[in-house]
Order: structure tokens, then sequence, then C-alpha cells
């Protein structure tokens, strides 16, 4: 058994180094991979947030790890304030057993 999980390692560890030469099989004379978002049918919030994707994806990736967040917060306490004005009392645990 432990020398079927070294081979699955050893063929995992292969695998890992060798998918990179297979992205630059193309050769040298490929063309770079540019990636950008269309912006034409965007207006407002949406034509800035590509824009901010198409000119700093640094700066997109860390904007997204804020707002995912703050957006999970913000949407938690509006359903703990909908389910306490249904009645459903998730702050005492009392368990419907017995």
């Amino acid at each position: 058994m432990r020398r079927l999980w070294t081979r699955i390692l050893g063929l995992g560890v292969m695998a890992a180094l060798l998918l990179p030469e297979l992205a630059a099989a193309a050769g040298p004379k490929a063309a770079p991979l540019v990636i950008v978002a269309d912006t034409r049918k965007f207006t407002g919030w949406k034509a800035w947030w590509t824009n901010l994707y198409n000119e700093s994806h640094i700066l997109f990736a860390l904007l997204t790890i804020v707002i995912i967040p703050v957006v999970g917060l913000i949407f938690g306490v509006i359903a703990d304030i909908v389910m306490n004005w249904i009645g459903l009392d998730l702050k005492s645990r009392e368990l419907a057993e017995h």
C-alpha cells in the first residue's frame, strides 16, 4: 500500500513539474495572452469594476477579497434581523427532542 501511495505522489509531483512545459509548447513565437473584460455594454459601477479589472488585476483581487466578507456580514445581519422579526429565535438553543 505504501508503494502505491509513493507512486501516486510521484506522478502528482511529476505532473506538477511538467504542466508548465505543456503551456509553453507553442514556442517563443506565440503571442502573449492578454486577459481583458469587455466594457462596451456597461455603465456606472459595472463599468468601473470592469475597468478596474482591466487596469490592475492586483487591485481588483484585493478589493474583491475585502468586499466579499463585508457583503457576507451585511447579509448575515439582515438575515438575523428578518429571522428575529418572523419569530425565529437563534440566540437561545433549546433542543426540541426530549
